[in-house]
Parts: C-alpha cells; sequence; structure tokens
C-alpha cells in the first residue's frame, strides 16, 4: 500500500534519500561516510570537555563553533548535485558528528 503524494509523504521521500545516499553505494563512499561522522563526534567531544575547560574564554569557542557549524550548514543547502560529492558527505557527517557531541556533552552537564 503506497502513500498519498501528499507534502508530508515528499518530504519523507526526499529525507530518506538524503540518508541512503550517505549510507548506500561503495565501499569506498559508506567507509568516508562513518569515518567523517565518527571524527566529528571525537572532535565535537574533545572541544567541548577538553578546550572548554582548559581555556577561560568558554564564550569565544563556543560562538566559533557554531559560527563553523552554521557555514557548513548554510554552504552544504547550496550544493545541487545528485547524489553528493564525497568532500561534502564527509564535511556534513562531520558537522553532524560533531553537533551530537556537543548535545550530549550539554545533557551530561545538565542532569
Amino acid at each position: 500500500m503506497s502513500l498519498q503524494n501528499t507534502r508530508f509523504a515528499r518530504f519523507q521521500r526526499q529525507l530518506w534519500g538524503h540518508f541512503a545516499q550517505a549510507w548506500l553505494g561503495s565501499w569506498r563512499r559508506r567507509s568516508i561516510a562513518l569515518i567523517a561522522l565518527l571524527l566529528g563526534f571525537y572532535l565535537g567531544s574533545n572541544l567541548t570537555v577538553y578546550y572548554l575547560q582548559k581555556i577561560d574564554m568558554r564564550p569565544l569557542v563556543v560562538i566559533v563553533m557554531v559560527l563553523i557549524i552554521e557555514l557548513l550548514v548554510f554552504l552544504r543547502s547550496r550544493v545541487e548535485i545528485e547524489p553528493w560529492p564525497l568532500h561534502w558527505l564527509a564535511l556534513d557527517n562531520l558537522r553532524i558528528g560533531a553537533v551530537y557531541a556537543v548535545v550530549l556533552e550539554a545533557f551530561k552537564l545538565g542532569s
């Protein structure tokens, strides 16, 4: 049974297309995507744990990190090529991993 062609169904198909594009394909594409995701998580967790505690200028470090993430989101929205080039896929997964690490760190600090 297929879904009706509503805006939400089109959104779901588009969202699945982006996820599938990142994880389906050649082994090289999948492995670079996974390595970039894990590297982003590693860098994000180290940045929030080590540098924010070691450097006394915490707001400056957080502002720089937010600006870099926002710049990556802005540049990512400009890519029109399907499937994404490998370097854009790696940058996007790096960003996703770093954001996940920062959010996880915020939940740990809040509890």
